[in-house]
């Protein structure tokens, strides 16, 4: 139901322009806005107007009206004065706050709509269906974005992504969980990757600088029918997942741009200890210090270069030869090599998927 607020602000526009104040009431007879406070009906009056077959009445000087949501009355509208110019802006009013109603519902109805979507809850044929109803258009390329937010019911924050993206652009902003907005957004035809993530880092820009939060943004694959908008979704969802345990520096993370990442998040965690196991032995390869972590990435980052790994990190080559050399001592691979890099750049993005699961069992 459209929200009191909403009400009050709508009567306060018209009374700003006429000069005629308005008082809406529930069945109950109990005042949920207004104008002025000087109205002074009782509220028997309100309730046997609610309950009798007309549509208006004039008693002590107000022009009383129902409000309908369709078909059934949900509020009482009294207008100052028994003329009809007070009638005529009542009519208004009623016809303002019963297109308000019908904006209110339908934007909840597609709000749950999508919800049930993209979880999977609706059948084949209600798709299409409820989509038909709600002026949904079937066949569109759409994107999922998830934007995870870290703050618990931020209101603002869903209010900002609605000012940017337009349901009248065919862009529908959702939530399932208390942490995650959802964008599930319309795309032109042939929209360039680039544009996708120029479109995720926008959001984070602009929930940075507007609404002072640090957001992660991740987004599936683009999807040309309302029914697969649930598999961008869900690859969305594993982006998000995925670049937490592996990619934390960055904040908008692609499914397209998971690579093995992706790969090591489906393996069953037996699977994974039995790799370890295999590759490390009893080496205390959870352990390894962060110097030496940073030292590798670097070294990874510049494709096994050591003078250049060495100049980025302000040591001496054969500081970085030896930390290197001290790597190889503990579990036995040679990251110099191309063969023993990829093992060993494999082996520890598990080991950084099983931290992350034993962090879920705690």
């Amino acid at each position: 139901m459209i929200s009191n607020q909403i009400i009050q602000n709508s009567i306060d526009e018209l009374r700003a322009i006429t000069k005629v104040d308005i008082y809406i009431f529930d069945l109950d007879g109990m005042k949920i806005a207004s104008t002025s406070d000087e109205m002074q009906i009782s509220r028997d009056i309100i309730v046997n107007f609610a309950n009798s077959p007309a549509d208006s009445q004039v008693v002590g000087g107000y022009h009383f009206l129902k409000i309908l949501d369709d078909g059934e009355i949900a509020y009482v509208l009294a207008a100052n004065g028994n003329n009809d110019d007070a009638y005529m802006i009542g009519k208004v009013a009623v016809s303002q706050i019963q297109n308000l109603i019908i904006a209110y519902k339908e934007r909840f109805d597609r709000n749950n709509f999508f919800q049930n979507l993209i979880l999977d809850n609706l059948l084949l044929v209600d798709i299409y269906n409820r989509a038909q109803k709600l002026h949904i258009e079937v066949e569109c390329p759409r994107i999922v974005y998830l934007i995870e937010t870290k703050l618990e019911k931020d209101n603002s924050a869903m209010e900002l992504l609605r000012s940017l993206f337009s349901s009248q652009n065919g862009d529908y902003i959702t939530a399932v969980d208390e942490k995650n907005i959802i964008l599930i957004k319309a795309l032109e035809r042939n929209t360039s990757p680039e544009a996708l993530e120029q479109t995720a880092s926008m959001i984070v820009d602009m929930m940075n600088s507007e609404a002072m939060m640090n957001v992660r943004v991740a987004y599936g694959t683009v999807v040309h029918e309302l029914r697969e908008v649930s598999k961008s979704y869900k690859e969305a969802n594993m982006a998000m997942d995925v670049g937490r345990i592996f990619y934390a520096e960055k904040n908008v993370i692609a499914y397209s741009t998971l690579g093995i990442g992706r790969l090591i998040y489906q393996l069953p965690v037996n699977l994974c200890r039995i790799f370890i196991d295999e590759i490390f032995g009893d080496s205390q390869v959870f352990d390894i210090d962060d110097e030496t972590l940073t030292t590798i990435n670097k070294f990874f980052e510049n494709n096994l270069n050591v003078s250049e790994t060495s100049r980025q990190l302000f040591i001496h080559r054969n500081t970085l030869v030896y930390r290197i050399e001290k790597l190889q001592k503990l579990t036995g691979l040679d990251i110099r090599t191309f063969d023993d890099a990829l093992t060993f750049k494999i082996a520890m993005m598990v080991v950084n998927y099983m931290k992350y699961l034993d962090t879920l069992e705690y």
